[in-house]
């Protein structure tokens, strides 16, 4: 594939926030997302600003080149000092649909079958909101259908009966309800809920968290603001917080805990209780270096990925390679800033990736999974 055209220029997410978008030759576009929820070792989301990350790609650099191959794409590293992570992904993303004709993951792995399970943001708080609502960040929906399609239905069936259950009005910036619970009063709610099969249309539901712990770790304490109906502050040791987060995972059968310490607590991890999927995402931010020390460490059995957390799609494949072979599980995750680009659908089915995390309600959350019902389709065809 040749470049013979490209054009970046300034859209909006799912926040109303200024992104980059790419477009390969007139037809083929991409868009990187932005997180409201960052660690502090991603990489840049731009070198300077936007509109220098824009102007730089639209001076032309690239008409003319050829892109043949998946690791051809490396060679646009170097540009990562220059316009930052975001604009990096977003003009890979653009390249690969132009090399793929816009099918990306037939084109990275013709021979895929495996859909991913989705992973469904159905109540919320933290920092995705403004309002007073829990301090964990995202209640999380797993289905365990073996068709993708059926979990995509039962995720949207359960977040607009929650909703209802919940008399909630408002929603987070990835679509989740915002109710008026504490953090224990949530817990409790939809344990008892999934537990009813009555309540999930027959299906095993399983539920895990986001807790998100970095945002609400202040002077080497963990502080809930809305921790239960009974004592709203709660500050809690290290060892009090690894505590709390086993006796979670114990008591409400969590299959997820994704960051339930602080982003440079390796240690804490270790100490996570791995019968349920110990994630990390501000811990690792898709960064191969820090992946490592967490293998080391048995800090983890699970990792999210975000590709523009390290601002290269050919890196992050080398964080999922290394991860599989560890047998640690990868979750390809969106952000809570959103576009409508469908790329990390394809990648999860090409990469073998297991979940996809990418929220339920929301067309740029449902952008992504219905991405994934047409390559189910396609696949089974």
């Amino acid at each position: 594939m040749k470049v013979k055209q490209i054009k970046a220029r300034k859209i909006l997410n799912s926040r109303n926030e200024p992104t980059i978008e790419v477009i390969v030759n007139k037809k083929y576009s991409a868009a990187a997302p932005s997180g409201a929820s960052t660690g502090s070792t991603e990489v840049k989301a731009y070198a300077k600003n936007l509109n220098d990350s824009i102007d730089f790609i639209n001076k032309g650099g690239l008409v003319g080149l050829k892109y043949e191959e998946f690791s051809d794409l490396s060679s646009l590293h170097t540009l990562l000092p220059k316009i930052g992570g975001n604009a990096v992904i977003a003009l890979q993303f653009a390249l690969l649909k132009a090399m793929s004709d816009n099918k990306v993951w037939k084109f990275l792995n013709p021979h895929a079958i495996k859909l991913p399970i989705p992973v469904g943001n159905v109540i919320g708080g933290g920092l995705h909101t403004k309002k007073l609502s829990t301090d964990i960040q995202e209640f999380l929906l797993i289905p365990r259908s073996k068709k993708f399609s059926e979990n995509y239905y039962v995720n949207n069936y359960l977040h607009t009966k929650i909703g209802k259950m919940l008399n909630a009005k408002k929603m987070t910036d990835e679509g989740a309800w915002i109710p008026s619970m504490s953090n224990e009063e949530v817990f409790r709610f939809l344990f008892n809920f999934l537990k009813d099969k009555r309540n999930t249309l027959g299906m095993d539901v399983e539920f895990g968290l986001d807790m998100a712990a970095t945002s609400f770790f202040k002077n080497n304490h963990y502080v809930y603001k809305n921790f239960s109906s009974e004592k709203a502050v709660c500050k809690f040791s290290k060892k009090e917080q690894i505590e709390y987060v086993n006796r979670l995972i114990k008591d409400y059968k969590l299959s997820y805990f994704e960051d339930p310490l602080h982003e440079n607590d390796f240690d804490g991890f270790s100490k996570v209780n791995k019968k349920t999927l110990v994630c990390g995402d501000d811990l690792i931010t898709t960064n191969l270096d820090r992946l490592k020390e967490a293998v080391e460490n048995n800090s983890i059995n699970c990792i999210i990925i975000k590709p523009n957390q390290i601002g290269s799609v050919v890196k992050t494949k080398e964080v999922v390679d290394y991860a599989h072979k560890h047998k640690i599980k990868t979750i390809i995750s969106h952000r809570s800033g959103e576009t409508m680009d469908t790329t990390i659908a394809d990648l999860a089915v090409a990469w073998n990736i297991p979940y996809i995390k990418t929220g339920i309600y929301g067309k740029e959350r449902k952008a992504k999974l219905l991405r994934l019902k047409k390559i189910e389709e396609e696949i089974n065809f």
